[in-house]
């Protein structure tokens, strides 16, 4: 299963040569393609996808990391593209040093030339590239050279082996990158060392060590957008080894990571640590039964949840806060989450298996609160407010919860800060769109209905930290405001509707269009009208109780998709129901609150077998990735348990696709889930040997340890 694709036995033999033999018990299941590949079938889709589009599905990057790391070490097919690799095209650019899959970062881009023309960049084929979690190598067939590349947290790890000895070159092509370089630098500092920045809004600092002797140094408009560096090295046999960190503060501290983290290591070491830590991380969910193609999809999603958010401080502590000063701190410091999308399952994963990683995070986001007045939020919504409750409420407590309370109640009630609009929404108890004739997919406006359903949820989360740590009079407040979502309600229609500043329903109104920020936030009304994971039994009152709730549920997955209804992104269609976003992505496990869990196992199911590792490759995802919450949907829905409130300690039991599945939990205890019978319809859910009420789970199990029998007929 390890993706070795097809190569030539001379490359297979530099391969095992340059990585040694390490076991690979989980990381053999990861294939790093998986998202790399373009979505075009029209039925999946829901539309013909328009001349010179590539659908924003995966959005993936196939190279080299290790779990949260600062470094993501991998190959440059398109800049400007989602995460710089997509596997349709056929040459290589660079190979930069971090990503995300969200058309930013991909900086400092190097490339090994030989006898290179007045451009630069070489075909390959996938027939000679391979890759593994810390792990990327490919031929470049224009330079006949093959290029193995590693990593650690801060430091990448280049090998090339030139066939040809004489005139060897690498570029350094630092004015281009997933962001505007607005200026860069680079100078030899020793016979076979270099260092300098790109910058690119901030500056990233690196600093690069050659096993072999730099000829000279020729560098192009330096600075400049249209410049270059390439360094030319003395003619010698054997590969060339770069060793090169990075710094988000200095190259004093991209040299001392580099020098703490690979130092005199050889690239096999490296290669082999960065494959144990996958290993180990990995091994916390294990599995029995399923088919090979459910285990590839199982342990590659679940390594695609651990890419982010990235680690942003240097070995010695140091990091830029949020006001851009260097500041040294007792904890990593991170990136802020994709909370927007995260927050509904990744931020929980993340919690669960790297409880370390989620807890730096608060930290690192209290700091940006600290420094600029207000948690972070991320494109939409204020889900930080969710991401935190729950890790807190789950038992990652250790950092100052007063004082983050305190900013995410200012969050919550402060005008032009984290929450847009949120006087009218305390006054009013929504947030309205303005009255727009003829408005199209991409108006900009309030996303009104979204915000106010989103809001709604933040509040509930707020409250409960309010009422775990005492505060009896914000408990109230807050939890009165997460009834808001009703607000929004027009029961003439039965969705989720506009509403003008007078409080009139927006009109026309047509429930199939999507909009970007018109009333809803990349959805359009059906995709959003099944949002209010803290008060499902509220939300099914709406409807008129139980079986309009499920006629209209039922009609989410059924009434026609219109194709000629384009928003991209918001597209993998069943239905009106978008797996290929995820505002709706809570939708699936709705009939759960009606009594009916084999109707949401049939939608899971269809899911979870036919729109992920789809396409002719098999390598395509529905949607994009979006930092992994893509990926965590699979993770928790093939494992039995989904985090329908991600705020609450707590799981829904769902039949996993696999006979038994192992949890070691982050305190050392196993949960073991066991599925009974052969059917896919749940029928009984026994913990620890006692049958049990209801569909959740509790976080306890975690924490504990037990045993889940999933009984199904």
């Amino acid at each position: 299963m390890m993706h070795v694709r097809c190569l030539p036995g001379f490359v297979l033999l530099l391969l095992l040569t340059v990585t040694g033999k390490s076991q690979s018990t989980y990381t053999k299941y990861v294939n790093t393609f998986i998202g790399t590949a373009p979505l075009t079938d029209p039925k999946i889709l829901g539309y013909e996808l328009p001349e010179g589009w590539r659908s924003w599905a995966g959005l993936t990057f196939p190279g080299s990391s290790l779990p949260n790391a600062m470094v993501q070490l991998s190959p440059m097919t398109e800049y400007g593209s989602g995460a710089g690799y997509e596997y349709e095209d056929s040459v290589i650019y660079g190979f930069t040093h971090t990503n995300k899959g969200h058309w930013n970062l991909c900086n400092i881009p190097i490339l090994p030339l030989s006898n290179p023309g007045e451009t630069y960049g070489s075909r390959f084929s996938h027939k000679r590239e391979s890759a593994s979690p810390g792990f990327y190598q490919v031929y470049l067939d224009d330079y006949k050279v093959n290029v193995s590349l590693t990593s650690t947290l801060r430091c990448g790890f280049h090998r090339y082996e030139y066939t040809n000895n004489t005139g060897r070159q690498i570029l350094f092509d630092l004015a281009r990158a997933n962001n505007r370089v607005s200026d860069w630098n680079i100078e030899q500092v020793g016979s076979n060392v270099l260092q300098g920045y790109q910058r690119t809004g901030e500056r990233i600092y690196f600093y690069a060590v050659l096993n072999t002797d730099i000829e000279k140094l020729e560098k192009k408009e330096e600075g400049k957008r249209s410049g270059n560096a390439i360094v030319h090295l003395k003619n010698g046999a054997g590969p060339v080894e770069l060793k090169i960190g990075i710094s988000f503060v200095s190259m004093e501290n991209a040299k001392q990571n580099l020098e703490q983290e690979i130092g005199k290591q050889s690239f096999s070491d490296i290669r082999k640590a960065a494959n144990r830590t996958w290993e180990k991380l990995l091994s916390n969910i294990q599995v029995k039964g399923g088919t090979d193609k459910q285990k590839e999809m199982l342990y590659s999603c679940l390594y695609r949840s651990f890419l982010w958010p990235a680690l942003r401080s240097d070995v010695n502590g140091e990091y830029r806060d949020a006001k851009r000063n260097v500041v040294k701190a007792d904890f990593n410091y991170y990136t802020e989450p994709s909370l927007w999308d995260t927050y509904r399952n990744k931020d929980v994963l993340l919690g669960l298996i790297s409880p370390k990683v989620t807890l730096d995070v608060i930290k690192s986001m209290k700091d940006v609160g600290d420094k600029r007045g207000f948690i972070p939020t991320f494109f939409h919504g204020d889900h930080g407010a969710s991401s935190i409750a729950g890790a807190y409420l789950r038992g990652i407590d250790d950092f100052d919860i007063k004082g983050t309370y305190e900013i995410l109640l200012k969050n919550a009630n402060v005008e032009g800060g984290a929450r847009p609009h949120i006087r009218e929404y305390i006054e009013k108890g929504y947030i309205s769109d303005p009255d727009i004739p003829n408005p199209h997919v991409e108006t900009k406006a309030k996303a009104g209905v979204s915000k106010t359903l989103e809001y709604a949820y933040d509040d509930y989360s707020v409250a409960q930290i309010a009422k775990k740590i005492g505060d009896t009079a914000n408990y109230r407040i807050m939890m009165a405001r997460s009834k808001n979502y009703k607000n929004v309600f027009d029961p003439s229609t039965r969705f989720m509707r506009g509403r003008l500043e007078n409080g009139d329903w927006i009109t026309p109104f047509n429930p199939q269009y999507p909009y970007y920020e018109y009333m809803y936030r990349e959805a359009n009304a059906w995709q959003v009208s099944f949002f209010a994971p803290h008060d499902m039994p509220g939300l099914i009152a709406l409807y008129g109780g139980k079986e309009g709730f499920e006629s209209k549920l039922d009609s989410l997955f059924t009434v026609p998709w219109n194709p000629k209804h384009i928003a991209r992104n918001v597209e993998t269609m069943i239905g009106q129901y978008c797996h290929g976003n995820q505002p709706d992505h809570e939708a699936p496990f709705a009939y759960y609150f009606i009594g009916k869990p084999e109707k949401s196992q049939k939608m899971i199911d269809t899911i979870l077998n036919s729109l992920y590792g789809i396409g002719d490759e098999g390598l395509a995802l529905c949607g994009m990735d979006d930092a992994g919450e893509m990926s965590a949907w699979y993770v928790f829905s093939a494992l039995g348990l989904y985090t329908f409130s991600a705020t609450d300690p707590e799981y829904l039991v769902t039949v996993p696709l696999f006979d038994e599945v192992k949890w070691k939990t982050s305190t050392g205890k196993t949960l073991t889930l066991v599925k009974t019978g052969k059917s896919r319809h749940l029928h009984t859910i026994k913990v620890n040997g006692k049958k049990q009420d209801g569909y959740f789970v509790p976080h306890d199990l975690f924490r504990n340890g037990g045993k889940i029998e999933i009984g199904t007929k």
